[in-house]
């Protein structure tokens, strides 16, 4: 999924378009790209400063069982059939918890069977597995540590409302130039605070 807005706005051009592939790479391999919707970054090795500003997209508040498995269940067992793995540890975490780690097998990396009599079984396709939006600004966080400059170790950042930035420096980070250079950048991607 591609960003509705990505713009990498930097003196040298070079080093824009430098900056802009690793962007592009982080979010990319952070898996970022489907949750963040808008994305401005400057970059001035003169001032030295690097802000990242940008919006995320609408995340789901859960995700279920049968938001990426299929349910059949019998007297007693129910056998998931995974269609993305990508959640299987949440999964299987949430059935050791609710069944007892005794009564849940995985024969294969997409299938997992839940054992036992238990009336709960036809309630596992409505079971939340994964909440979406833990963790996102950490991963947010995370990745612009990897896309900023080197040695840019102050930093300051904000995540409010689907709306984030980001700015680091080498040195001391005055208020008022990230306060202006981070409204102008959401200005620019047609986003006001």
């Amino acid at each position: 999924m591609a960003l509705d807005y990505f713009e990498v706005e930097c003196p040298e051009p070079v080093g824009g378009e430098y900056y802009r592939r690793i962007a592009s790479d982080v979010l990319q391999d952070q898996n970022l790209l489907r949750v963040v919707d808008r994305l401005h970054i400057f970059i001035d090795p003169g001032i030295p400063l690097f802000v990242a500003v940008g919006t995320m997209r609408k995340l789901p508040p859960f995700v279920t069982v049968a938001d990426f498995a299929e349910v059949a269940v019998r007297e007693d067992r129910a056998v998931i059939t995974l269609g993305n793995e990508a959640y299987l540890a949440p999964l299987l975490s949430v059935l050791w918890e609710r069944f007892g780690r005794q009564n849940v097998d995985q024969p294969d990396r997409f299938t997992v069977v839940v054992h036992g009599a238990n009336p709960e079984l036809h309630a596992i396709d409505g079971m939340h597995v994964s909440n979406p939006s833990e963790g996102v600004y950490k991963d947010l966080i995370y990745a612009f540590l990897h896309i900023a400059p080197e040695g840019f170790k102050v930093r300051r950042q904000q995540f409010v409302d689907g709306k984030f930035y980001f700015a680091a420096s080498e040195d001391t980070l005055p208020e008022d130039v990230v306060d202006g250079i981070v409204r102008e950048r959401f200005r620019r991607m047609g986003v006001t605070l």
